[in-house]
């Protein structure tokens, strides 16, 4: 299972005024680097998190169908399905009609039931399924708690703005960062 970004999210969960009165920052000397911060900090919470903050496109790839019929999306919250695909043995994609599929969405990991499972053809990459996911189009909608941890973030990866250099971050988490975030990472066996 590969998971691709299709469109990038329209902007990122903290704006750079509340991450500037965050870092009591008053001149925009350092705008870029502080936009360059909160992209590398959202970055780093998806990642860690499996989630998607902002809403946007991705493509899940599937070899094929798994067993228990039940496609397991590992990129939370998943809002909605845009398109299913399987391909021939030449290469030739066939949309599937996904009416009367079942999309548990805000389950970690969200999980799609199709009515129709055709078998692909192709050995790798044999299925592809579109779909969106985020908590909303913008910060707002976003989880306070994972707005803290970010801004916590930041302000760590701003003190060692001389020490490491941008493209080397994240350098560290701080302290509390692992407690907000918790709640909102999948455990497993």
């Amino acid at each position: 299972m590969t998971i691709t970004e299709l469109t990038p999210p329209l902007g990122e969960p903290l704006t750079l005024a509340e991450t500037k009165a965050h870092l009591r920052i008053d001149g925009s000397a350092e705008d870029d680097l502080i936009a360059s911060l909160i992209r590398t900090v959202r970055e780093h919470i998806e990642r860690e998190t499996g989630l998607a903050l902002l809403t946007r496109t991705f493509r899940l790839y599937l070899d094929g169908w798994p067993c228990s019929r039940v496609i397991q999306i590992g990129r939370d919250p998943v809002q909605t399905i845009e398109a299913v695909t399987v391909y021939d043995a030449d290469g030739i994609a066939t949309d599937i009609d996904a009416s009367g599929f079942v999309l548990d969405g805000q389950a970690r990991p969200a999980r799609l039931a199709l009515p129709r499972q055709p078998e692909p053809e192709q050995a790798i990459n044999g299925i592809e399924i579109d779909f969106s996911a985020g908590f909303g189009a913008t910060g707002t909608d976003v989880p306070d708690t994972l707005k803290r941890a970010m801004l916590l973030h930041a302000a760590l990866l701003y003190e060692f703005r001389g020490a490491v250099a941008p493209d080397s971050q994240p350098a560290a988490v701080p302290a509390g960062y692992d407690r907000l975030i918790a709640p909102f990472c999948r455990r497993g066996l």
